[in-house]
């Protein structure tokens, strides 16, 4: 579905729900992550592109309250201060709205009340993150209607906060960084200690290439309780390193680190080591990816991928099969390089081909999914477009 299908489903919902044409249009991306996994929360690096699908907010300013309409749902959702104040009161995709409308309150932003009407065509539950562009197209829409004093680069800390504070979800800053600061023809490269990013050039098309995407359609198993469990092995492991993150262990003092784990009754087990080792080497990934795209040199960054998709197999334990054979039938079909994007246990894949060979890197996936017997993937290709904007 096309930005313009999408945002015509946005306004017509809009004009049909409340009388009225809205004020503008509004659209924010979902995201791939090309690489650099688990490593947000450890202060590290990752680098998202924006992918072509959107949510779209159609909105306009009200009297009082908030009022939202989604495609998702069959009724629109009203609520006032009071709810907003009080998070858990809304569930569900209307809580994402309200944590908006909170984080931006909280910073002592006078949000204006609104009418607003969601359409999407980003994929939910794939591990492209729909949730993240829902706050970030409401957060847009908010701070234009009421002109708020909100720098772009401020931006993705109040979407995080609202997922993290008021919904629940313990997501680091990439899905709203990426959400909201990306460039067409680019992926992000961003330091998430601070904060900082950069464009770096990622024109695939441009080099005969495409990044193919397959939604595994596999059902996510024990995501939150085991995303949490990572986290919390991650933070175990910095404080017996004495190291604020597991972003400040080097490359070189890997071998060293991972020896102190060891060491002693109090040591942490193999389990611990091995999630130090993923997030380290998957760091000097990202900064390796960078180097090559930089140089123009994207085939290159093939085995990077790879290598992310065996770490994050084998050393962080986040893969499910259906995402394993994806990215074996990718390779065998001649892949320069493939890997699960997301979070994990369940999601999508990527896969570096050259253009021509997308169709049947596809195929490939899906006859290896059938021989499985595993329900058919979804695939399609992507091009890095642009973070939020109103349309």
């Amino acid at each position: 579905m096309t930005v313009s299908a999408v945002a015509a489903r946005a306004e017509e919902s809009f004009t049909h729900t409340y009388g009225t044409a809205p004020a503008g249009l509004w659209a924010a991306p979902g995201r791939v992550n090309l690489i650099g996994e688990h490593t947000d929360y450890n202060d590290g690096f990752v680098l998202p592109f924006a992918l072509p699908q959107r949510v779209v907010v159609a909105a306009a300013r009200a009297d009082s309250g908030w009022q939202v309409r989604s495609d998702l749902a069959p009724e629109p959702v009203t609520f006032g201060a009071d709810e907003v104040a009080r998070p858990g009161v809304l569930d569900g995709w209307a809580a994402y709205v309200a944590g908006v409308v909170w984080a931006l309150r909280d910073a002592g932003l006078p949000v204006p009340p609104a009418r607003l009407a969601l359409a999407s065509d980003v994929p939910v539950g794939a591990g492209v993150s729909s949730s993240a562009a829902l706050e970030s197209a409401v957060l847009t829409a908010l701070v234009e209607l009421g002109d708020l004093d909100l720098p772009v680069d401020r931006r993705p800390a109040l979407a995080q906060r609202a997922e993290n504070a008021y919904v629940g979800a313990p997501t680091g800053i990439m899905d709203q960084a990426a959400s909201i600061r990306c460039q067409a023809g680019h992926a992000l490269f961003l330091d998430c200690r601070t904060r900082a990013v950069r464009q770096i050039p990622f024109d695939v098309a441009a080099h005969g290439l495409a990044v193919l995407i397959v939604d595994s359609n596999a059902p996510h198993r024990h995501v939150d309780g085991e995303y949490g469990a990572r986290r919390k092995s991650c933070e175990a492991a910095a404080h017996l390193l004495g190291v604020p993150a597991l972003r400040d262990v080097a490359t070189g003092d890997l071998d060293a680190a991972l020896r102190r784990l060891g060491e002693g009754p109090e040591g942490a087990d193999e389990v611990i080591r091995r999630r130090v080792r993923h997030v380290v080497t998957e760091n000097q990934r990202v900064l390796d990816t960078v180097a090559h795209l930089d140089a123009g040199r994207i085939r290159e960054i093939g085995p990077l991928l790879t290598a992310s998709h065996a770490s994050m197999r084998d050393d962080f334990e986040i893969t499910v099969p259906e995402v394993d054979v994806a990215v074996q039938a990718a390779l065998a079909a001649g892949a320069y390089g493939a890997r699960m994007t997301g979070g994990g246990f369940g999601g999508c894949v990527l896969a570096l081909v050259d253009a021509g060979q997308a169709p049947a890197t596809a195929a490939a996936v899906e006859a290896a999914y059938a021989a499985q017997g595993f329900p058919a993937p979804t695939a399609w290709v992507v091009n890095p477009g642009p973070g939020a904007t109103r349309l």
